[in-house]
């Protein structure tokens, strides 16, 4: 992830701790373990033989089964919450989802967000904020990106309390 990286891990996160361009290395990793993939797959009822049949993707260009796209995308976007959801009120959307390489049982997933916008909100109490998030596979390869925009408690309001 390319840029000057800022880390946010173990501070509040209100509204107006985010300034647009500020790049965050979220601390955690992920490992996407078998359990993982297979039993999201199970509770959403996604039965696609890529996820499942090892037979099957032993032969394919993957050569190995690969991990449900649902599944990577929240592993990343909970690695960000640390930093980026503590202090949400709402999600608002996520929007320009792109999953770029396949992910196996096995990868490591690291997650970084960049803020690319902060806006007032209709409402006294909080702000929107807006940003990028990318996963990353231990190889370094680009793996996720989606943009995600969440109304965040403003410190003025919220931290007094």
């Amino acid at each position: 992830m390319p840029g000057e990286l800022f880390a946010l891990t173990g501070s509040d996160n209100y509204f107006e701790d985010f300034q647009p361009g500020a790049v965050y290395e979220h601390a955690r990793g992920k490992t996407v373990t078998e359990m993982d993939g297979v039993l999201i797959c199970n509770m959403v009822m996604n039965t696609a033989q890529g996820h499942f049949n090892e037979d099957i993707m032993s032969r394919s260009p993957q050569g190995q089964r690969i991990v449900f796209g649902g599944v990577t995308i929240a592993m990343v976007i909970g690695l960000a919450m640390q930093d980026t959801g503590e202090q949400a009120l709402a999600e608002l959307a996520l929007d320009q989802v792109r999953l770029r390489t396949p992910v196996f049982h096995g990868d490591t997933l690291y997650a970084y967000s960049k803020v690319l916008d902060v806006a007032d909100a209709d409402r006294p109490d909080a702000g929107v904020v807006s940003f990028l998030h990318q996963g990353y596979n231990q190889d370094g390869k680009l793996v996720f990106e989606g943009e995600r925009r969440v109304l965040v408690k403003r410190r003025s309001h919220w931290g007094e309390r």
